[in-house]
């Protein structure tokens, strides 16, 4: 996948309303810049920086891959320049790659499908929703499950999620990821619980969301169905354990490194730095791989936490504001900063 050209980047900025789009900012005035680990970033950066394909970007991607670990900090303050879009205060969130029990085969267990990518599925326009394939079962039959999970629940937040660790019966494990969606909109289930005021919004996180659905399965099923979107996956056989998934770019992501971006707004490959505060504030370089259905706007991110229940759980918690600053080639910054 490429990042936006040149002309692109220009015309997001014309499109958007309100003062001054975007400020070009001095390394000085991030905080933390100085102390973070710079090698770390420029290691996941060249992992997909030849998919950048701009003439902009490419002959940074090859000086990238020739500098030293200790150059890092350097190759960064040469080569881009901070640059803020949009209207803060930021949004970050988190997410993570589940590892769930499942099963080839359903079984009184195992009774709940996740389902590959169906043939009849185009790009871009409208298919079935959520009801339909869960409550009308317009799958069923077709021979496209992956897997039988043995909770909708499991199911639902592993489509949130877009990609997934299911070890079966024998111990073997698949990994498997997204492989398209039904282009229906995403609504957020926990919103609709805050709309009929059964949490606050401050009391909502993924494993509040969790329990409820669990604890009421009839009204829980009814409320999942109010996200009419639903993400279809895929086998990847050729990962290794402790590679991440695939994000959006076709590589694998690194926890606390690999950030999921709206691309109409910040490149996908770019490094974005992030300034989240909260309970647990982090200051870091990361690079922006992948993208999400309810990632929208140019201060919108989230961010990579890694596999398994303690990713689950730490990734769960952040719904907190702050800053993103996308380091873009110096010449784009400055033509951004003039057009805003």
């Amino acid at each position: 996948m490429r990042v936006l050209l040149y002309a692109i980047a220009l015309s997001v900025l014309a499109m958007t309303s309100g003062p001054l789009q975007a400020q070009v900012l001095s390394f000085d005035q991030l905080d933390g810049w100085e102390s973070d680990d710079h090698a770390q970033a420029l290691k996941v950066f060249v992992q997909t920086c030849d998919q950048l394909d701009d003439p902009v970007w490419r002959p940074i991607c090859g000086l990238a891959r020739d500098t030293r670990p200790d150059a890092a900090k350097a190759f960064f303050e040469l080569f881009f320049r901070p640059t803020f879009t949009g209207s803060p205060p930021a949004l970050f969130t988190g997410y993570f790659e589940p590892e769930l029990d499942g099963s080839p085969v359903r079984t009184p267990r195992f009774a709940y499908p996740i389902y590959r990518r169906p043939p009849d599925l185009v790009d871009g326009a409208p298919w079935y929703s959520r009801a339909d394939i869960d409550g009308a079962g317009v799958l069923r039959g077709r021979g496209l499950e992956i897997a039988w999970l043995e909770d909708p629940v499991d199911v639902y937040f592993l489509q949130v999620q877009g990609s997934g660790r299911i070890r079966m019966p024998d111990g073997h494990v698949i990994r498997v990821g997204y492989a398209g969606k039904n282009n229906q909109p995403y609504r957020s289930i926990g919103q609709e619980l805050v709309r009929r005021g059964i949490f606050d919004a401050s009391e909502v996180s993924a494993d509040v969301i969790q329990n409820w659905v669990r604890q009421n399965p009839g009204a829980g099923q009814s409320l999942m169905n109010t996200n009419p979107s639903f993400v279809f996956f895929r086998k990847i056989a050729d990962l290794a354990p402790n590679e991440g998934p695939i994000g959006a770019m076709g590589r694998p992501i690194m926890a606390g490194r690999s950030v999921a971006i709206d691309p109409a707004h910040v490149p996908l490959g770019a490094p974005v730095w992030i300034e989240k505060d909260g309970t647990e504030p982090m200051r870091r370089l990361m690079i922006a791989q992948d993208t999400g259905g309810a990632i929208k706007g140019a201060q919108r991110a989230d961010i990579f936490f890694g596999t398994g229940r303690k990713a689950g759980l730490d990734a769960g918690r952040i719904k907190d504001p702050g800053r993103l600053i996308v380091l873009m080639p110096i010449d784009l910054a400055f033509a951004m900063a003039s057009n805003g």
